[in-house]
């Protein structure tokens, strides 16, 4: 016998109102045409003495069965006429538990969200100040035991962290001096001012641009693999372990990263800056025949011995914030899979934020140094 779609007709001849279904009430038929029959049952009333006829359909699975059994308000309608087979479908429905109910929001909920967003942060900020009080307390008891300085573990970290990052700083400072210029370029010589490029690329790359970017792009690459490292050493119990022999985990590992970011950051910091620079010296020889030799005999005048200095300190803060944030959001991972992406992902976040509310500090503290002898 041919299989049929599945469809439904309402009789209203007789006293009570009678509904039919026919056909394949199976999923392989419900796929093309389950909106269609939404609309069709939607039509139909729930009446207690409308008469449900299922007897003269085709086939009826678990997809049929729930769909009717929803828009019957999850209970059998008074009036049913079923087969035999298809009982054991209904019984096992009757037997689900009923959905929770809606949750319906208070209307304050707002407050006590924001109480617990608030207390979040302040867990965030008491858990990163003792981080860096007990680095801090490592660091000092360093002079009197100089042979437990872990020169291993810095030198291999400045070198993930700083060696292996050169190329996309580099890289991303060249293309930030090009593009920069390039638009300085086009309003300078409206003005007249073409020699002021030197000037205007000097100071914003030196002073703002180059430690910037070179913070956001180590907190995006060194920052989450530190996170990382320490999400997986903490599921593998090797923190533990080392704890268990008697070594310090804020010595190994800890603390070997952040000062390891603390050097190589003002590093990394001025190399992007040399690359913006050269990508403007391009820019300024290819638009405004400006000379090599021409942009770097007004560079010196251009940007003041402070600024280096500025820009030097910046750096090592961006280097700390970026270390003692990775390492706290590291130590927070719990042992799955999932809260080590969330943990990485927060870790990036967090820093790039912290660094760029440390810039602003940085711009609003410094503000009248800097810009002129």
């Amino acid at each position: 016998m041919a299989s049929e779609a599945p469809g439904l007709t309402l009789d209203q001849d007789g006293k009570s109102p009678r509904i039919r279904l026919t056909g394949q009430w199976v999923l392989r038929h419900l796929s093309g045409s389950i909106n269609k029959l939404r609309r069709q049952l939607a039509r139909c009333k729930s009446d207690p003495q409308t008469i449900w006829d299922l007897e003269s359909i085709d086939g009826l699975d678990s997809t049929g069965a729930l769909l009717l059994w929803r828009h019957w308000g999850r209970r059998r309608p008074a009036q049913l006429r079923l087969r035999t087979e298809y009982e054991p479908l209904f019984q096992r429905l009757e037997q689900m538990p009923a959905p929770a109910p809606a949750l319906k929001r208070k209307p304050l909920e707002w407050v006590a969200r924001l109480g617990a967003a608030m207390l979040s942060a302040a867990t965030h900020l008491r858990e990163l100040v003792a981080l860096l009080g007990q680095l801090t307390l490592d660091i000092l008891s360093f002079p009197a035991r100089p042979d437990r300085i872990p020169w291993r573990e810095i030198s291999a970290n400045i070198y993930k962290s700083g060696g292996r990052a050169l190329l996309i700083t580099g890289l991303v400072g060249l293309l930030i001096g090009i593009v920069m210029s390039y638009l300085s370029a086009l309003q300078l010589r409206l003005l007249g001012g073409e020699r002021f490029i030197v000037n205007l690329m000097g100071l914003s790359v030196t002073r703002e641009l180059g430690p910037l970017l070179a913070a956001i792009l180590i907190a995006g690459r060194s920052g989450s693999s530190i996170t990382a490292e320490l999400g997986v050493m903490r599921l593998t119990q090797e923190l533990d372990a080392l704890a268990t022999m008697g070594i310090s985990p804020f010595k190994r590992v800890l603390l070997p990263k952040v000062l390891a970011l603390a050097i190589t950051m003002p590093l990394l910091a001025f190399w992007t800056m040399a690359a913006a620079i050269f990508g403007g010296m391009l820019v300024a020889q290819s638009e405004l025949n400006i000379t090599f030799g021409q942009f770097l005999s007004d560079l010196p005048g251009a940007i003041p011995i402070v600024t280096y200095w500025i820009a030097l300190a910046k750096s090592i803060a961006f280097g700390v914030v970026i270390g003692l944030v990775s390492c706290h959001f590291g130590l927070r991972i719990k042992p799955n899979t999932e809260s080590l992406g969330y943990e990485t992902t927060n870790a990036v976040v967090t820093a790039i934020t912290l660094v760029i509310l440390t810039d602003a500090i940085f711009a609003v503290g410094l503000r009248d140094i800097g810009w002129q002898e």
